[in-house]
């Protein structure tokens, strides 16, 4: 992906402007390089159901400013670190949860894990404490929000970062859970299953 931001000045202040909002308990739009998303802070993911819509059993994404930050979060262990290899990216992965990860987080135990690659969104979490609640920007039920225009037609949020120039692909990503050392692919997206579950059988001590 392109790595240079346009307008970075106007970045910055909508940065500084949404750092406000998610401290106040309040939720946000912002771009990824999957679709666009809905962010709000672990303690307000209460918010972020209510402004979604969004059916109380259904888990919400973290998403984290880099692998070590998601480390804490999880008892991955080995497939863990295979698979954080391909972060940043747009790869969702459902692991057990550490006692570290808060409990809303983790409905049943387990927590879906994220590292986007799109500077604004890396940016956003890296002044937000490094990890954030956040789901893709839609009413419940609807597609998601590709572009900007569209997260703005959907009127959830006044606050919308900018892309800065660097806009999503429209395709969200892939989410896989592992479990006893095998992938079970709960969303084909972006990145190929096949490419995932290559990577975990080739990981050192795969018996491979």
């Amino acid at each position: 992906m392109k790595r240079d931001l346009e307008n970075a000045g106007e970045v910055g202040q909508a940065l500084a402007q949404a750092v406000r909002v998610l401290e106040g308990g309040g939720v946000l739009g912002y771009p990824t390089e999957t679709v666009w998303g809905l962010a709000a802070r672990p303690e307000a993911v209460a918010a972020l159901y209510a402004l979604k819509g969004r059916e109380a059993d259904k888990p919400v994404q973290v998403s984290c400013q880099d692998a070590a930050t998601a480390r804490r979060l999880t008892r991955g262990g080995p497939a863990f670190e295979a698979l954080a290899a391909l972060w940043p990216g747009p790869l969702t992965l459902v692991l057990p949860a550490s006692a570290a990860c808060p409990p809303d987080l983790a409905p049943g135990g387990w927590v879906g894990l994220r590292v986007p690659d799109h500077p604004v969104a890396l940016a956003l979490l890296r002044a937000s404490g490094g990890l954030l609640a956040t789901t893709s920007l839609n009413p419940s039920g609807q597609p998601a929000a590709r572009t900007w225009a569209e997260a703005r037609a959907y009127g959830l949020t006044p606050l919308l970062l900018p892309d800065g120039g660097l806009p999503a692909r429209g395709l969200a990503s892939t989410v896989v859970r592992v479990v006893e050392g095998e992938v079970e692919v709960l969303r084909e997206g972006a990145l190929p299953a096949g490419q995932v579950r290559e990577r975990l059988r080739t990981r050192p001590g795969a018996g491979t």
